[in-house]
């Protein structure tokens, strides 16, 4: 298993990926069926390209793009909001609808198949808060800031085997 975490710019972070050849490794072990988790900038360098770095690609295990939030609302969106379940993954097991994680993040993820998304969060308007592929897993929020949802989650994640993401 692979945790991708990330607090930053998708820029940055997608050329230190390639710098490093960490982005084929990650290429490389999606296709084989690894199961991954991404957090924050780590579910939106799933993606193919963000409006935050313009002509910079993303690692694109997840057809989509990554916008800017565009509200009246304060942004970056900062603190606990509420998950609308649209799945049922292996991470959200024992996990309510409506249950609060901790956020912090100016950017969303739009799939471009809908049918990837697992869960979405309304602030100013409903955005993707996380995906779900096959051994891909994803969250906007922070998972180790949730306290005991976000506990289960990563007991969740561990408890996982390959072919049963």
């Amino acid at each position: 298993k692979i945790i991708l975490p990330g607090v930053g710019a998708f820029g940055d972070a997608m050329r230190e990926l390639e710098k490093r050849e960490l982005a084929k490794v990650l290429r490389s072990e999606a296709e084989k069926g690894k199961i991954i988790l991404g957090i924050c900038l780590g579910l939106q360098v799933f993606f193919e390209r963000s409006e935050e770095s313009p002509g910079v690609k993303g690692l694109g295990l997840l057809p989509g793009d990554v916008r800017r939030f565009v509200t009246n609302l304060k942004v970056p969106h900062m603190g606990w909001n509420e998950l609308i379940m649209k799945k049922n993954p292996p991470l959200f097991r024992g996990i309510d609808d409506g249950a609060h994680v901790y956020f912090v993040h100016s950017y969303y993820v739009v799939p471009r198949n809908p049918e990837d998304i697992a869960s979405t969060t309304d602030y100013g308007g409903e955005f993707v808060s996380s995906v779900w592929r096959g051994n891909l897993l994803a969250t906007q929020f922070h998972p180790e800031k949730s306290q005991s949802v976000g506990l289960r989650m990563l007991k969740n994640f561990v408890d996982m085997e390959t072919g049963n993401a």
